[in-house]
């Protein structure tokens, strides 16, 4: 996940300094650091070190990289945060993650998407590298319950109806048992959660299980908003959503493009890479290419990516599509409700 971490004093920019080289000696990927101060304020080499200058409003600079799904760091205080967040959330599933670290560096707090968005992990995970407190509030994780939102996005399952997120809760909360039936064997009552496409029996949730896997290959340097455009034209050739991929599956010498990640944070789904000894090792027949084959040691990327990350016995649903240097492939998993887990 990429974080965007912003300070507005000389001790939190220490703190941004300190999470850094935590999570660098961790070989995690680190935040990009940014600095809002008055000019006056600034001493000699302030702006050294990889800080980036925010020159427009805070809540510009909030609304821009909040709507790329990227987490939010604010070092400062809670209410700085508020303010800049006004009128940007709007749906738990969805919204970027966004946490708050005192700049003293001993509180952490994810303030928004602690669940679905991964801030109450981040928030912990920072907490470790500054030896500071995480102080979390969600219910479920307070009272060490249940959580079903967590357990849909960790386990990539949509959820269908979102108002049986509450019901679940309420009853884990209670200390009751929460019951899961898997499609092929539905219980003679009702429960509470069903993972299923779809099912006629009575429940809380439905949770869907994500069925396709994307497959891409692109050249260097590929712009966000290209990536982003030709990967939501190609589901709609499949008549698919963002909602029902996977995972995003490419060559390795491809995972640390920008416009790869961003896209990745930008709808939350995971990217899986594989050498070009896995990729030549794909069963099916796919669509060849010279360059390709000269460029990577490969002679396809999207297809043989989508139909590794799919698993066996998977089901190339659309072939290669290209524009403009990238290309795509879609397959479908074959998979019961059972082991899309």
């Amino acid at each position: 996940m990429r974080k965007k971490a912003i300070c507005f004093t000389l001790r939190g920019k220490r703190v941004i300094e300190r999470i850094n080289q935590g999570l660098a000696e961790l070989g995690t990927e680190p935040a990009e650091a940014y600095i809002s101060m008055r000019e006056e304020a600034e001493t000699d080499g302030f702006f050294k070190d990889g800080f980036i200058r925010v020159t427009e409003p805070l809540a510009d600079w909030v609304r821009i990289h909040f709507r790329s799904g990227c987490a939010i760091l604010f070092i400062g205080a809670a209410g700085i945060a508020v303010r800049a967040l006004t009128g940007l959330p709007s749906d738990k599933l969805i919204d970027s993650p966004v946490i708050v670290i005192d700049d003293n560096g001993r509180y952490v707090i994810p303030i928004l998407s602690g669940h679905a968005g991964g801030a109450n992990k981040l928030a912990i995970l920072l907490a470790s590298v500054l030896g500071a407190e995480p102080v979390i509030t969600t219910s479920t994780d307070i009272n060490d319950a249940f959580s079903v939102d967590m357990f849909a996005a960790e386990n990539r399952l949509e959820i269908l109806n979102r108002e049986g997120i509450r019901q679940v809760s309420a009853k884990a909360l209670e200390g009751k048992s929460i019951t899961l039936s898997i499609r092929d064997y539905p219980p003679k009552g009702p429960v509470d959660i069903i993972v299923a496409d779809d099912t006629d029996a009575e429940y809380s949730l439905l949770l869907k299980p994500r069925r396709y896997t994307v497959g891409l290959g692109m050249k260097r340097d590929t712009e966000e908003e290209a990536l982003e455009g030709f990967f939501l034209k190609t589901l709609e050739m499949a008549d698919l959503r963002p909602e029902d991929v996977y995972a995003i599956c490419t060559i390795d010498l491809k995972e640390n493009e920008p416009a790869l990640t961003a896209l990745r944070d930008r709808y939350r789904i995971p990217v899986l890479t594989f050498d070009r000894e896995l990729l030549a090792k794909a069963e099916g027949t796919f669509t060849a290419s010279e360059f390709v084959q000269k460029v990577t040691g490969v002679d396809n990327v999207c297809e043989r990516a989508a139909v590794m990350g799919a698993g066996g016995h998977a089901e190339l649903v659309l072939r290669k599509q290209s524009e403009n240097g990238m290309t795509m492939a879609i397959a479908r998993r074959n998979v019961t409700a059972l082991s899309a887990f």
